[in-house]
């Protein structure tokens, strides 16, 4: 059974940092863009950051542009979201997902082309 397990999460002060790791079991998705996405109460999921297989490709959401760093060890068979500088509007549930087709970079970050899914850390900034 394939599986995505994310840790990491937290409580921070703005400003503060939290690092994010997601590792899958069951499979390998070495091959697939993996992907990072959050959903804050009362608003839709949206995607934060993306990856591809090497690390030689990145996709980034404005909001958290320079902000944010994601990386992957396919050795490890894991993915990180390096979250720095942190506001109270990052507040939210985040979610490690995998593309559903191999060997395609993802731009996008649309919810639709990912298939597996984790089931989410919470992520709370305070004032």
């Amino acid at each position: 059974q394939v599986q995505l397990v994310e840790s990491g999460g937290g409580s921070v002060q703005a400003g503060g940092s939290l690092r994010l790791s997601c590792t899958a079991s069951g499979d390998t998705f070495s091959s697939n863009t993996m992907a990072w996405f959050r959903q804050a109460p009362g608003k839709e999921r949206e995607g934060v950051a993306g990856i591809y297989t090497g690390g030689g490709y990145t996709r980034y959401a404005d909001s958290v542009k320079g902000r944010f760093t994601i990386s992957r060890d396919n050795a490890k068979n894991a993915v990180y979201l390096q979250m720095n500088s942190l506001q109270p509007e990052d507040t939210a549930m985040y979610y490690c997902a995998a593309y559903s087709r191999s060997g395609v970079f993802d731009m996008s970050l649309r919810l639709s082309g990912y298939n597996v899914w984790g089931q989410g850390t919470q992520v709370t900034v305070s004032s």
